[in-house]
């Protein structure tokens, strides 16, 4: 199963995840993807996708994750021992939705809600100094990513295999051309 985690205040109606699903189902391959919209709470969150993964052989699960999914992909990759792509991910993402504090609306389903610091400390929870199996991780960023720092994705997962590709920005322009390979790590 490949398993797409959206990213923050996004569903799975991602631009990504659609162009992922698309790829995967003119290959005759539809029936290995899933991306379940994620409950706004990252402990809900958490609980749903690892209730997923954890009714799969370890062995068939694949993640893909981009920005704070890849935050999710990191922390789920290391608690299940599963491979996981991460595109833009998010590092150390408390600290960088503490200016977001209030109320939010989903991009794709435009539900509402309050982003509390509960939201904070449930995803401080999930945090960790350093990957614990980096080897399971492969990692893609753009440099020209204007929400978040690719330099500290790259530093957080150095001892992870990296591609960096010049320019672009959050959304990873450049994923048509990865696909492929995020498949094959």
């Amino acid at each position: 199963m490949i398993l797409y985690i959206h990213g923050f205040n996004s569903s799975s109606g991602s631009g990504k995840a659609r162009e992922l699903e698309a790829w995967l189902d003119a290959r005759g391959r539809s029936a290995e993807f899933a991306c379940p919209d994620l409950p706004h709470r990252p402990a809900a969150a958490i609980a749903l996708l690892s209730d997923l993964i954890s009714a799969l052989p370890r062995a068939q699960v694949k993640l893909i994750g981009s920005s704070l999914g890849g935050f999710y992909a990191t922390w789920l990759a290391d608690q299940f021992d599963v491979k996981a792509a991460l595109i833009n991910p998010a590092v150390h993402v408390q600290n960088e939705l503490k200016s977001v504090l209030g109320p939010l609306k989903n991009y794709h389903t435009g539900e509402e809600y309050l982003f509390t610091q509960q939201h904070l400390d449930e995803l401080a929870a999930l945090d960790k100094p350093a990957p614990l199996r980096p080897q399971n991780l492969l990692l893609l960023v753009e440099t020209g990513d204007e929400v978040l720092d690719y330099r500290a994705a790259v530093s957080y997962y150095a001892a992870s295999r990296q591609i960096v590709v010049p320019g672009g920005d959050h959304g990873f322009q450049s994923f048509p051309q990865y696909i492929e390979t995020i498949l094959e790590f």
